[in-house]
């Protein structure tokens, strides 16, 4: 199974496989009893101390293997940048759901420490909280945004001089259909100002719905393929504008890509 191996390749597809007759009626049951227990044994793990680098990647593995379980795929591109990073880097990625939270801690931090900038709400979640808390997030209060400015220069700043790279949604709300203008050029200042170079990543992670009353529990839909693809790294110079629009260019055009 190539799954154990995942952490180690360029690219990865779920292997073909049928899910059984109960995963493929209750989807949505069969799916978050598993991440339900995937985010209760990190929680504990979490609280006491003891939720490392290595207990984050087997919570994401898990993660995929969950989504696999009940008839879902996934098709993960240009792995190998991440592998042939050098240092810190500042990843900025498009967000559409909770999924990409749960799954890029497996793609990332294997070869480099990583952390999140997250809203405040967050890291109150019950359980979940306990485990976001743990990786050092970066927390904005998406209240006030010449604070969040703020936080996000000075403690992103602090976490990438720590050899600890960044992952960043530039937009103001999880969203499935990416809209340029509401993708704002935080991340491209943060690595300006930090002198690292930055990582498109391009996300289609649909197959984990928005929810009406609770935007993390939606529809779960395993017909929906999971992709994400890494972009090469870019070397921010002058005034960030020319990285910010190729970065928002390559994600917009992999996800018209990625509808046809």
């Amino acid at each position: 199974m190539a799954l154990p191996r995942l952490t180690e390749q360029a690219s990865y597809q779920s292997p073909e496989r049928r899910a059984g007759w109960f995963a493929r009626c209750h989807p949505n049951l069969v799916f978050y009893t598993q991440i339900f227990n995937v985010v209760r044994r990190a929680s504990r793990l979490a609280r006491q101390g003891r939720y490392d680098g290595k207990a984050w990647i087997e919570s994401s593995l898990a993660s995929v293997r969950a989504l696999e379980s009940i008839g879902g795929s996934f098709d993960l591109q240009n792995l190998g940048v991440v592998a042939r990073l050098r240092g810190p880097c500042v990843f900025i990625a498009n967000h559409m759901s909770i999924l990409e939270t749960f799954i890029l801690p497996c793609l990332i931090q294997p070869h480099r420490n990583v952390t999140f900038v997250v809203k405040e709400s967050l890291i109150s979640y019950p359980l979940f909280g306990h485990v976001m808390r743990s990786r050092d997030p970066v927390v904005v209060g998406r209240k006030n945004p010449r604070e969040d400015f703020k936080v996000v220069l000075e403690e992103g700043q602090r976490r990438l001089a720590a050899d600890v790279s960044v992952v960043i949604f530039p937009q103001t709300t999880r969203s499935v259909d990416f809209d340029p203008q509401k993708f704002n050029s935080l991340g491209v200042k943060l690595a300006k100002r930090c002198q690292v170079p930055i990582v498109p990543v391009a996300l289609k992670t649909d197959a984990w719905g928005l929810g009406k009353r609770f935007k993390d529990i939606g529809w779960i839909r395993p017909e929906k393929r999971v992709r994400i693809r890494f972009g090469e790294p870019l070397t921010v110079g002058g005034s960030g504008r020319q990285e910010h629009a190729a970065v928002a260019q390559f994600i917009a055009a992999h996800l018209n890509a990625w509808r046809q």
